[in-house]
């Protein structure tokens, strides 16, 4: 048994290096200082520690405690620089917010694209206990008129539910894309969880663009053009 978890520990551990790598690599693209400054993260903070280590006569611990806090940090460091490129590289690409609400996290419902226009603004749609987000990005004026749009859409069978809605942007009012996620978590949260599910299936009763179009989840290509007659509900 202990032979059998050993084996499959091995087997994982390549795949995870295997992904750091690769996350690195992508981070590197466009930050190209990141190595530097991870690495400048540890050897301070491993500094820091040995240092306080000989001035109190606790080199050893003070440095095996460092060097775990070292490790830490460049984590933390890591993950954010990475996180931050990513996003700068989703940035402007249609369809962005909704590969970011689809890693919101557990207790909330992503619908991507439950509204479209052929000038490719959309809005996805968010269901948790703090009730229904509407997330909306392209040009502000016809976001904002698609939202005030789907808003009365649902209004006939989820007029109960609260309704948020978020403009994807760096102008006033907007949210950027990086924030999107912290801005939903924000919202107070006022369903129980019976209340979400029932939400839920009012709205699937309504359609999407998703059930009746073959539309990639995540970002969609630049050069995708909608058909003729104006906004898809």
């Amino acid at each position: 048994m202990a032979r059998k978890e050993q084996a499959e520990t091995a087997s994982a551990n390549p795949g995870r290096l295997k992904q750091i790598a690769l996350t690195y690599k992508m981070t590197r693209r466009a930050d190209k200082k990141v190595g530097l400054v991870v690495a400048a993260v540890g050897v301070v903070t491993l500094g820091v520690f040995l240092a306080i280590g000989f001035l109190i006569g606790h080199p050893v611990y003070l440095g095996i405690l460092g060097f775990l806090l070292a490790f830490l940090a460049m984590a933390i460091v890591f993950g954010r620089r990475a996180e931050r490129a990513a996003f700068g590289q989703m940035e402007g690409q249609p369809g962005a917010a909704a590969a970011v609400l689809e890693n919101i996290g557990r207790g909330w419902t992503t619908t991507p694209a439950v509204a479209m226009n052929r000038n490719q603004d959309v809005v996805h749609r968010a269901v948790g206990k703090a009730g229904i987000v509407l997330v909306g990005e392209g040009n502000p004026n016809r976001v904002r008129s698609l939202l005030a749009a789907e808003k009365k859409r649902m209004a006939r069978i989820v007029a109960d539910v609260p309704v948020h809605d978020v403009v994807v942007g760096d102008g006033e009012g907007q949210v950027p894309l990086r924030k999107v996620r912290t801005t939903l978590l924000k919202f107070p949260r006022v369903l129980t969880g019976p209340q979400v599910t029932s939400t839920n299936d009012r709205l699937r009763a309504l359609g999407d663009l998703m059930s009746n179009m073959p539309i990639p989840k995540g970002p969609m290509p630049k050069g995708m053009r909608m058909p003729r007659g104006g906004k898809m509900r």
